[in-house]
């Protein structure tokens, strides 16, 4: 339980923006979605909520963990 504890506060900006990812995904898929089906992401809320969190994390991990590391060429 210390182990996973420890991990989640590592890596707390993966995680938020996983699930602000994944929750504005879903928004999106339930209020504009594609209603044809021919949108290979958005026609389906599972595959749209999955890249929605894969998007986030991402986008949060370059925000957030560059500042926790400082620059590149330090040690």
């Amino acid at each position: 339980m210390e182990k996973a504890l420890t991990l989640i506060r590592k890596n707390w900006y993966y995680l938020t923006g996983a699930l602000i990812g994944g929750g504005g995904a879903f928004l999106y898929w339930y209020k504009i979605g594609c209603s044809t089906g021919a949108c290979p992401i958005t026609s389906s809320p599972v595959l749209s909520t999955l890249w929605g969190m894969i998007m986030g994390g991402l986008l949060f991990s370059l925000f957030f963990a560059n500042k926790k590391s400082g620059s590149a060429g330090e040690k």
